[in-house]
């Protein structure tokens, strides 16, 4: 059994910043790539931003240069730095990981429940 559990979501003013953390736990071998998705009332789900277990980050062109994607190995933690807000920011933000479990041989991609990000004007 593997859990995702996303904390750091709140109301910011515009230009605020705000840091999600997203932690997984349970019977893990290994990680592979991490996100973070949104998706805003009456929108679908967005990719935000990925990162693998190597390093390597990929941004939304709407967050390039305000948000940092990072990771914990060690803690199997994924985080999301977001500065710079902006009210169109406003979502649930929701972390996926791509882990595989032990005693199993493929991935498998799993989600966190969300938490939402309010950003006023």
């Amino acid at each position: 059994q593997v859990q995702l559990v996303e904390s750091g979501g709140g109301l910011v003013q515009a230009g605020g910043s705000l840091r999600l953390s997203c932690a997984a736990s349970g019977s893990i071998f290994s990680i592979n790539a991490m996100g973070w998705h949104r998706q805003a009332p009456g929108k679908q789900r967005e990719l935000v931003a990925v990162i693998t277990s190597g390093g390597s980050t990929n941004y939304a062109h709407s967050v390039k240069g305000r948000f940092t994607i990072s990771r914990d190995n060690a803690k199997n933690t994924v985080y999301l730095q977001m500065n710079s807000l902006k009210p169109e920011d406003t979502a649930v933000y929701y972390c996926n990981a791509d882990i595989v479990e032990l005693h199993r041989t493929y991935l498998y991609d799993y989600w966190g429940q969300g938490t939402q990000v309010t950003v006023s004007s």
